[in-house]
């Protein structure tokens, strides 16, 4: 009997019939493409065991002149600076409440472990946390020092709201607690996701462009809490999406501990800062200038909740507090910020640093922004109209090209913008939840030359899916994963990806390209063929040997092996054949890396799949030329 050889075509197709995908692969999860042939992914450990809380939705890695490896961490709660594996907490304050409006404000019940705060115009929310100190008397019997701490508030009213101690008071008191309490209250938290809201207060929750109190009929998207973070030399800067720009100082002391028991202060609030935007998208450091940028933001000389989504502005340069275009800075040089206008689209959603221009998308089109060195400072250049971004972390650069991911397609830019051509396409844009775009995430994996696309699938509200295109081998492929930030960083030495499962409270890093399982769980990956002939379509055939052709190199397992699937169809368009009392049934065979010789199968049919699974412990694979031996039996 003849041997036939299975050499498929690299790379996922989706976007036709399985039959007319003849030689390729329709279907896979965990898998990529190496040289031609499908592979495992790697695995994936977490790095420490410690948790961060909230949903991480960016993360930024820095080299400081002192050699400090910091990874920032902002989540819709927190925002950390992870240094060996400890999480320190730097997330700004709102406001510390003090003596005379928290004199004695305590009240404790009999047996209850909650603890009631009566403080004036608190403008906390529930959820939102607080460190208390300066509590004494131990009230109701709760110990001072269970106080005295970081707590996570509940709010019952205007000039209300409770902690959770862990011991039960003793007493029913009111009015105590001293007269030297300070409640540092850290901002508000953010939305994991994003919300509806109706009703009184939900017109601008999120949005500087409307006007807050008024009562809104219909639904409001109550945007998710995102995060931009760029390193100003060693110091962080930082603003939340639409929101207030923040600033971390490393310092000058060889040790950075003192600096990670410091919490990011605004921008506004650092000596010589003049004319801040309270507002912005988005900031970032054009590093070969020096200059922070703000992209859509408060106008020069505006009021502070006055908000243009279109302006970008720029501190003057090496002097991030300075944002004034005019006088003399604090270092005493003639002020260089500015600002100039986007002129077309609604508002800008991502600026991205390449290396020789500022990338800037609004809602419609794309514009270089480039550093010029004379009086303009800057100057805009518009490279394409009538393009998408679906979100503003959809888009990331390798090699000098910019890949992103639009409305309803993929983009490209070499230094012109294209379509990039997508062999699943309608399957992944078909099954996209829309109203969560903006959890849609873009990094690299260079190591693979891969860009990673995560997003919702239309049947959840949350990150469960990845679609990846590989830029060398120009072929895609995709599968399920929850991650809600990635950073492929050199500095680290893999990538580091973020993931909180559906909302939870709590979250962990993970170091990708590490191994080959699900941290200390098995992997399950697969790869399935599309249906191809054997023979010339029209005869039944029939195999009844295989010659496996696999490879286990990176297996740790003693003997790692896979399950092989033969999957027989009578006619193209038909069900494969699966039931047991059929003599053309679906064939299953395990195989082992101890086991080279042939396998002994019979399948019988016009066409076939092939399909290979893996999920045991500790085992990679990549899979070959099998080749089936085929004869002809009937034309029935």
């Amino acid at each position: 009997m003849p041997f036939l050889k299975l050499n498929f075509k690299p790379g996922i197709v989706k976007d036709t019939t399985n039959y007319a995908n003849e030689g390729g692969f329709s279907d896979g999860d965990k898998i990529r493409f190496f040289s031609g042939f499908p592979q495992k992914i790697g695995g994936w450990i977490k790095p420490t065991p410690n948790s961060f809380l909230g949903v991480c939705r960016q993360m930024w890695n820095w080299i400081t002149s002192f050699s400090d490896n910091f990874l920032a961490v902002g989540t819709n709660i927190k925002v950390y600076i992870e240094v060996g594996g400890v999480f320190y907490d730097i997330t700004p304050l709102r406001i510390t409440l003090i003596s005379p409006a928290t004199n004695n404000s305590i009240a404790t019940t009999n047996g209850s472990t909650t603890v009631t705060f009566t403080v004036s115009s608190h403008g906390l929310e529930t959820g939102a946390y607080v460190t208390i100190s300066g509590v004494t008397g131990n009230p109701g019997g709760v110990t001072n020092a269970e106080i005295n701490k970081e707590h996570q508030v509940t709010v019952v009213g205007s000039s209300v709201f409770t902690i959770t101690v862990t011991t039960p008071a003793s007493s029913t008191v009111s009015n105590q607690g001293g007269t030297s309490i300070s409640i540092a209250c850290q901002i508000n938290p953010g939305f994991a996701s994003a919300t509806l809201g109706y009703g009184w207060g939900t017109g601008s929750w999120n949005d500087p462009q409307t006007s807050w109190g008024l009562a809104s009929p219909d639904p409001v998207v109550l945007m998710q809490r995102d995060w931009w973070f760029d390193n100003f030399d060693n110091d962080l800067v930082m603003n939340i999406r639409k929101g207030p720009i923040y600033y971390w100082e490393r310092g000058s002391l060889a040790s950075p501990s003192t600096a990670l028991g410091v919490r990011a202060v605004l921008l506004s609030s650092l000596a010589g800062a003049s004319s801040v935007p309270n507002i912005a998208m988005q900031t970032l450091v054009s590093q070969n200038d020096k200059h922070l940028m703000a992209f859509g933001c408060q106008p020069f000389g505006g009021i502070s909740t006055d908000y243009d989504p279109l302006l970008i502005r720029w501190a003057s340069q090496d002097e991030p507090q300075y944002w004034s275009p005019t006088g003399t800075t604090p270092g005493g040089a003639v002020s260089s910020a500015g600002f100039l206008r986007v002129s077309r689209g609604s508002e800008i959603v991502r600026a991205l640093p390449t290396r020789q221009e500022i990338l800037v998308w609004t809602n419609s089109n794309l514009y270089s922004l480039q550093y010029t060195g004379t009086t303009d400072v800057f100057a805009l250049q518009e490279l394409a109209d009538n393009i998408s971004i679906i979100s503003p972390r959809a888009v990331a650069s390798a090699n000098n090209v910019t890949y992103w991911m639009g409305q309803d397609k993929f983009y490209v830019y070499t230094g012109q913008v294209q379509t990039l051509p997508c062999t699943i396409r309608d399957y992944v844009f078909k099954d996209i939840n829309f109203n969560q775009s903006d959890q849609i995430i873009c990094g690299t994996n260079e190591g693979f030359t891969e860009i990673w696309w995560f997003y919702p699938t239309a049947n959840s509200n949350w990150i469960d899916q990845y679609v990846i295109y590989n830029h060398l081998e120009q072929v895609w492929y995709y599968g399920t994963l929850v991650r809600t930030a990635w950073l492929d960083t050199a500095i680290r030495g893999n990538p580091i990806a973020a993931r909180t499962l559906n909302g939870a409270s709590t979250g962990h890093l993970f170091e990708h390209e590490v191994g080959v399982n699900d941290d200390t769980s098995p992997m399950q990956s697969y790869i399935e063929s599309s249906d191809f002939d054997l023979g010339d379509g029209e005869k039944f055939m029939l195999t009844d040997r295989m010659i496996p052709d696999f490879r286990f190199d990176g297996s740790t397992a003693d003997n790692p092996t896979l399950t092989m699937t033969i999957k027989p169809k009578r006619f193209s368009g038909t069900a494969y054949e699966n039931q047991a009392s059929d003599t053309q049934p679906v064939i299953e065979v395990p195989i082992s890396q101890t086991y080279t010789g042939q396998v002994f199968i019979r399948a019988r049919g016009r066409q076939v799949a092939f399909r290979v699974d893996s999920a045991d412990l500790n085992v990679q694979w990549q899979l070959g030329s099998v080749r089936l031996s085929v004869r002809e039996d009937g034309r029935r």
